[in-house]
C-alpha cells in the first residue's frame, strides 16, 4: 500500500507539471486575448484605417501561425514572393481545451488502423509528412467541413505525386483520400462538435521502400469544432410546381448510374452548399476576419456527406432542404420564364415573385422576421429547339425582410453529392451533350465547368441575398469559373478559354470574394461569432457638412467604410474602411471628418477632374448605409442655414425623396431653439400611413406648424415632461422650489421614397414611439444638438 501511495503521489505531480508546458501556455494566453481572428490593437496588414484600393482583393496567399512547428513561412512556399502585394497574416485563433505538440512521422504498413488506439512509431519525424499550411493546431472553426490546405517536403527540392488520407476522430466519418499534385495537397475535412484529432497520411509510389506496405508519412492536428446556434441560418429550398414529378435534366448515362430525381436533387444541392460555406470560410479567414461563415439550417437525418453513410443508414445532423411546391404548373413556370426573356419588361421579375410568395407561404414570416432563404427552381428545362433554359433565373435580393436567392437546376447533373465526389466533379471532362442538358452561356462545354457555373453562378445569387453588390474582380464579376481551383490541385482543359489549364492550382489562382464582399460579411448578422461586440440597434448614419469644408460621417453603430464612385462608374473601384480603430469597443469610429478635395484625390489621384462628379456611400456597422450622389453638394455653404442671433446651422443629409403626390420644400426654425423663455411643451403629430406634418406648441399658447394638418383627424400629440416641483429644505420652515424640464432631444425617423414614420426622443432617455408607419422605409437617427454651432 505505501509504494501504490507513493506511485499516486509521482503520477499526480507528474501531470501538473506536463499541463504547464513553459511557453506553450504563454501562446494560449496571448491567442485567447485576440481570440476570434480579431486584432486586439494596432492595426492589421490588410486592414487600414484610412487607405483605398485600386484592386481590393487582397492576395490569395495563406500565412500560417508561426506557433506551430508544423506551419511553414510564406516564403517557404514554392519560392513565391509577394512582390508588391500587400502581405496577409493568418489572424491568431483562439486556444482549445487541450494542447499537444502537433506529430509528424512515418511509418511501414497499412494506414487503416483507428487514430485513438495502438501506439505511435517512436521512428524521428519525417520530412515527408504532410505539413498542414492554411489552420494552426488546435484552432477553433464553426463550420462542418473545413478546407485544409498543405504541402509534402519541399515541393521546390523534390515534387511529389500521391495520395493524403484523412482518418477522423474515434473513427466518426469515414476515411477520405485527396491527391497530391507536386507535393500540393487540398481536402475538404469533416468535423464533428467538439476537438477533432486528425490523422493526415501521405503514400507516393516513388517512395516505396520496395516492401509489400508501403511507407506511411502521417501528421496529426486537432482542430476544434464550434457550431453557432445564435445567428440566423441560411435556409436551402428545393422549389416545385404543383405537378412537378421531381426530375431535374441529366443526360442518360447519369440517370442510369445515379437517378435525376428529388432525393439525388436534395444531395446534389446540399453538397454544393457546403461547397459555399467551405470557400466562403476561408476567404474570409485569409482576409483575416477570422473563421466567420454563414451557417445552415439542420437536422437529424441519413447522412449524405459521404456516400457510405446513405450505404449504411448513417444517421447525421446535417442541412436541412426544404421542398416547396407553388400554386403553378410545371407548363405556367417555364412558360413564364419565356415571357421573361423575351416579354415586356413588366414580367421580367416574375419567376422570382413567385418563388418569393412560395417561399414566404412556408415559412409564415411574421412581422420583422427576417429570413435568408436560398431557392433552387428543379423544374428548370433545357430547351434545344429555342436554344433557352425555361423555367430558370438567376436573381438575388437582400431587400424587404425575406432575402431570397434563386437559380435553376440544368447544372445539377454536374454536381457532386458528397465529399468523395468533389474531385471528380471538378475534374470530369466529359463534353457536355446539348442533346439533353444546357451548355450555360457557352462557358459549360464540360461537366467540371458546367459544375463551376451552377455552383458559382448560384454562389453569386446568394452573395446578393447577403447585400453584396456586383464588384469589380471576385464572384461577384463571374470570376465563379474558376470556382474548381480552390478544391483541386489540377485543372483540366478548358472548352471556354480552349485552353489547358493550370498544372498546379496554387491559392494565387483561385478565384475569391472581393474585399468589399468580406467587409459585407464582416458585419453581417448571418457571420457574427461568439466574441463580437452587439451592434448599436440603430444601424443608420447621418452626414453632416461643417465648417472648413469638412463633411462628418456619424453612426451610432460605428462607421465601417465608405465607397467611391467616379462619374459612370457602375462597380466600385476605390474604397476606405475604418477597421482596427480604438475609438470605440467594437473597432470602429463612432464619427469621420473629411474632405472633399482628400476624397476626390482618392479616385482622381493628382490629377485634377473638378468637373466630375464623385458620389459615395458611407457604411455603418450595423451595416445602415447612406448615398451621396455629388459630394460637391456637401460644401458647407450649400448647407449653411443663418440663425437667430449670429447662430448658424448646418443641414443634415436628406431624408426622403418627396415623392408623395403635393410634396413642396418648406423650412422651419424652432423658437425655442433661439429664445431661451421659449419653452416647448408638446409636439402634434399628424400621420396615416405616411408622415403628414409636425406642429410644436409652447407654454405661451403659440404654435408652430411644419407640414400639414393632414392624415389622422387631429393628430396624436406627445407631451413633454411636465414640470416637477421639489422641496429642499434649508431650515426650518423654509424651503426652495426648483423646476426640472425635459427638452427635444432630436428624432427617429423611418424613410424611403418619403418619410414613412417619426419617433420623438427626448432629454429624458423617452421615446415617444413610432407615428406613421414603423415598418416602412429604413431608420435613421438624428439629433439636434449636431445641427447647431455657435460662431
Amino acid at each position: 500500500m505505501p509504494f501504490f501511495k507513493d506511485l499516486r503521489r509521482r503520477s499526480k505531480a507528474s501531470f501538473h507539471t506536463s499541463k504547464s508546458n513553459g511557453s506553450k501556455s504563454n501562446d494560449s494566453k496571448s491567442n485567447d486575448s485576440q481570440c476570434n481572428g480579431e486584432v486586439a490593437s494596432g492595426q492589421s496588414t490588410s486592414t487600414i484605417d484610412t487607405s483605398s484600393y485600386k484592386s481590393a482583393t487582397p492576395p490569395p496567399s495563406i500565412r500560417p501561425n508561426r506557433s506551430s512547428p508544423n506551419l511553414p513561412s510564406l516564403t517557404e512556399i514554392n519560392g513565391h514572393s509577394e512582390g508588391s502585394s500587400t502581405p496577409l497574416t493568418v489572424p491568431p485563433q483562439r486556444p482549445g481545451p487541450f494542447v499537444h505538440q502537433l506529430q509528424r512521422n512515418s511509418t511501414i504498413g497499412s494506414s487503416s488502423q483507428s487514430i485513438n488506439g495502438g501506439v505511435r512509431s517512436p521512428t524521428p519525424s519525417s520530412p515527408y509528412s504532410p505539413r498542414i499550411v492554411s489552420i494552426s493546431d488546435n484552432s477553433w472553426v464553426h463550420q462542418k467541413v473545413l478546407l485544409v490546405y498543405g504541402q509534402i517536403g519541399d515541393p521546390r527540392l523534390h515534387p511529389l505525386d500521391g495520395s493524403v488520407t484523412v482518418s477522423h476522430h474515434q473513427d466518426n466519418f469515414p476515411s477520405l483520400g485527396w491527391p497530391v499534385t507536386a507535393s500540393h495537397f487540398k481536402a475538404l475535412v469533416h468535423l464533428s462538435p467538439g476537438p477533432n484529432r486528425l490523422r493526415f497520411d501521405f503514400v507516393s509510389p516513388k517512395l516505396s521502400t520496395g516492401s509489400v506496405h508501403p511507407t506511411t508519412h502521417s501528421t496529426w492536428i486537432c482542430v476544434n469544432y464550434l457550431p453557432l446556434v445564435n445567428t440566423p441560418p441560411l435556409h436551402l429550398v428545393i422549389l416545385l410546381g404543383k405537378d412537378s414529378d421531381g426530375t431535374f435534366d441529366a443526360v442518360p448515362e447519369r440517370i442510369q448510374r445515379e437517378g435525376n430525381g428529388l432525393e439525388t436533387a436534395i444531395r446534389k444541392y446540399k453538397m454544393a452548399a457546403y461547397l459555399w460555406q467551405v470557400f466562403t470560410g476561408e476567404q474570409m479567414f485569409r482576409n483575416n476576419f477570422g473563421r466567420r461563415c454563414f451557417r445552415f439550417e439542420e437536422e437529424w437525418q441519413t447522412g449524405s456527406l459521404s456516400r457510405r453513410d446513405a450505404a449504411n443508414g448513417h444517421m447525421r445532423n446535417e442541412a436541412k432542404v426544404h421542398v416547396v411546391r407553388t400554386d403553378k404548373t410545371v407548363a405556367e413556370l417555364r412558360d413564364l420564364d419565356l415571357a421573361q426573356q423575351y416579354g415586356p419588361a413588366t414580367k421580367k421579375d416574375e419567376l422570382f415573385n413567385i418563388a418569393k410568395a412560395a417561399v414566404q407561404n412556408h415559412f409564415q414570416l411574421r412581422p420583422g422576421q427576417k429570413q435568408y432563404v436560398s431557392v433552387m427552381l428543379l423544374d428548370s428545362q433545357w430547351d434545344k429547339n429555342s436554344q433557352v433554359i425555361r423555367g430558370h433565373a438567376a436573381l438575388g435580393s437582400s431587400g424587404d425582410n425575406l432575402k431570397l436567392a434563386i437559380f435553376g437546376s440544368h447544372s445539377l447533373q454536374s454536381y457532386p453529392s458528397s465529399l468523395e465526389e468533389v474531385v471528380e466533379a471538378f475534374s470530369d471532362c466529359t463534353r457536355t451533350d446539348t442533346e439533353f442538358v444546357a451548355n450555360d452561356c457557352g462557358e459549360a462545354g464540360s461537366n467540371w465547368e458546367a459544375a463551376n457555373i451552377g455552383i458559382g453562378a448560384h454562389l453569386h445569387e446568394v452573395g446578393h441575398l447577403f447585400g453584396c453588390p456586383h464588384q469589380e474582380s471576385g464572384v461577384m464579376l463571374r470570376d465563379y469559373v474558376r470556382l474548381n481551383r480552390s478544391f483541386t490541385t489540377r485543372e483540366p482543359f478548358s472548352t471556354r478559354s480552349k485552353t489547358q489549364g493550370p498544372k498546379l492550382c496554387l491559392p494565387q489562382d483561385e478565384c475569391g470574394w472581393h474585399r468589399l464582399d468580406a467587409l459585407r460579411f464582416r458585419f453581417h448578422p448571418c457571420f457574427r461569432l461568439p466574441g463580437d461586440h452587439l451592434t448599436a440597434s440603430d444601424d443608420s448614419v447621418q452626414v453632416w457638412p461643417v465648417e472648413n469644408g469638412r463633411i462628418l460621417f456619424t453612426a451610432a453603430s460605428g462607421v465601417a467604410f465608405l465607397e467611391l464612385y467616379a462619374e459612370g462608374d457602375n462597380v466600385c473601384h476605390n474604397f476606405v474602411e475604418y477597421l482596427n480603430t480604438e475609438s470605440s469597443s467594437n473597432g470602429l469610429p463612432k464619427q469621420i471628418a473629411v474632405t472633399e478635395s482628400e476624397l476626390r484625390q482618392r479616385v482622381f489621384g493628382n490629377e485634377k477632374e473638378k468637373k466630375k462628379k464623385v458620389s459615395l456611400e458611407i457604411f455603418s456597422g450595423g451595416l445602415g448605409s447612406y448615398r451621396v450622389d455629388d459630394i460637391s453638394s456637401l460644401k458647407s455653404k450649400l448647407s449653411l442655414v443663418k440663425l437667430p442671433k449670429g447662430k448658424s446651422g448646418f443641414k443634415s443629409g436628406q431624408l426622403g425623396f418627396s415623392q408623395l403626390e403635393g410634396s413642396q420644400p418648406e423650412q422651419l426654425l424652432l423658437d425655442c431653439a433661439s429664445t431661451s423663455t421659449k419653452l416647448l411643451t408638446s409636439i402634434k403629430i399628424y400621420h396615416g400611413y405616411a408622415l403628414d406634418g409636425l406642429e410644436f406648441f409652447y407654454e405661451d399658447c403659440s404654435s408652430q406648424l411644419f407640414g400639414k394638418r393632414g392624415g389622422k383627424p387631429g393628430g396624436d400629440e406627445f407631451v413633454l415632461g411636465r414640470f416637477n416641483w421639489y422641496c429642499l429644505t434649508i431650515e426650518p420652515n423654509v424651503s426652495v422650489d426648483t423646476r426640472r424640464g425635459e427638452i427635444l432631444l432630436g428624432f427617429y425617423v423611418r424613410a424611403g421614397l418619403w418619410i414613412d414614420g417619426i419617433e420623438i426622443l427626448t432629454s429624458q432617455g423617452r421615446k415617444s414611439g413610432i407615428y406613421g408607419n414603423a415598418q416602412g422605409g429604413s431608420g435613421y437617427a438624428h439629433f439636434l444638438s449636431l445641427t447647431i454651432l455657435t460662431h
